[in-house]
């Protein structure tokens, strides 16, 4: 018998990564619920495209009986990829490339959040459960959530992201500023309202790199593109800029000064981008954190190991980090859950920091003046380890 049989466990967080966790445990019989805060599944436009990695995010699903349904939904060469400069100069053009199999395929966050979220019984998601709060009762946790509702679960899984209201009942440990800020934006029906970009963009993926700044165009299945600036900035920019991010015409103004030089083709996506641009400071959870165990509480994802984009591994780690908790939770060689949940936290760590410590030169070299070339050395393979 594991050390969650006949227990009552809470996800904070309908992610990939919570809903993953909770897909794996229902198949071995236990009793599961998620709490969400958003509205309903279908409350906001789930972000930009996910490339998944054969060793966490495709092998996640495979271990949760989903890799039929993904493949339904993915999108064959959407994961190929175009280098070019400020000029739009095309440097690296993956179909130039042969290869035998998409490496990682591509699918956009809307379809894999359905695909997880059919595959869960009935009602195991508790939609406009924005958590609050939780208070010690019995050998479990009371949570509360913003609109009254309270639940007792006797463990608890934080998977509420980059801004975890879990992780502080877990540790005080916070994570650092990582040199640089993204300014985030979309463009819907591109094909009409951004043309060069969209033909640029050939339905996957561009890296412009250019004065140590970057810009990444990602194409998704519903004919709209998302797209991220990157440059190296102080931790409080954003706020100390005075832009308002929701006026477009502050934020092309911002762009065109600070991205002098760069073609006039990537107005087009300034220009057309709605409802409203994100500016998101770059944060990373120190790579030699640690904490102690409890009974009845743990994390997954980026709120226990939040690390910058720029290697793609957000959505991967996450789900990884689902099966392995999984694993540990079911093994009945754990007497308790602190032995399963402490033997899950030591790999966790250890894993995420490695992968954050690769992150981070990644991040750093990609906003370098030699990012071009080190992009295409990984790529290509020359890059040295």
């Amino acid at each position: 018998m594991s050390a969650i049989s006949n227990k009552k466990i809470a996800i904070v967080g309908g992610g990939p990564g919570g809903l993953t966790l909770a897909r794996l445990l229902q198949m071995n019989g236990a009793n599961v619920k998620v709490y969400d805060r958003d509205f309903n599944k279908d409350a906001r436009v789930q972000g930009a495209t996910l490339d998944l990695h054969e060793e966490s995010g495709l092998l996640a699903l495979e271990k949760a009986g989903l890799m039929d349904a993904f493949k339904a939904n993915y999108r064959p060469d959407a994961d190929l990829l175009r280098i070019v400069d400020k000029s739009a100069n095309i440097l690296w053009d993956d179909a130039d490339t042969p290869r035998e199999e998409t490496i990682r395929p591509e699918i956009d966050r809307g379809p894999l959040r359905k695909i997880l979220l059919d595959s869960l019984q009935e009602d195991t998601v508790v939609w406009d459960s924005n958590f609050i709060a939780m208070l010690p009762e019995g050998d479990g946790w009371l949570l509360q959530f913003k609109n009254g509702t309270s639940a007792y679960a006797d463990l608890v899984i934080g998977a509420d992201g980059a801004n975890s209201k879990v992780r502080p009942y877990i540790t005080d440990i916070k994570p650092f500023f990582a040199g640089m800020t993204a300014i985030e934006g979309a463009v819907y029906n591109a094909e009409k309202e951004s043309p060069k970009i969209y033909e640029l963009l050939n339905g996957g993926k561009i890296f412009a790199m250019g004065d140590s700044k970057s810009l990444v165009v990602s194409s998704k299945g519903d004919g709209s593109m998302a797209f991220y600036t990157g440059y190296n900035s102080t931790e409080n920019w954003a706020k100390e800029s005075g832009i308002d991010f929701k006026d477009r015409a502050q934020v092309i103004a911002w762009f065109k000064q600070e991205f002098t030089g760069w073609d006039e083709i990537w107005d087009e996506l300034f220009e057309n981008a709605e409802p409203h641009f994100i500016p998101r400071p770059q944060y990373c959870m120190p790579l030699d954190q640690t904490w102690e165990a409890q009974l009845n509480l743990t994390m997954l994802g980026d709120a226990a190991h939040l690390m910058p984009p720029y290697a793609g591994e957000g959505v991967n780690m996450a789900m990884l980090d689902a099966v392995e908790l999984a694993a540990c939770l079911l093994n009945e060689q754990f007497g308790d859950n602190k032995s399963a949940i402490s033997a899950y936290e030591i790999q966790m760590r250890k894993r995420a920091s490695e992968i954050a410590a690769e992150t981070l030169e990644s991040t750093k070299a990609l906003h370098s003046p030699d990012a071009i070339n080190y992009l295409i050395n990984i790529i290509s393979g020359s890059h040295p380890e």
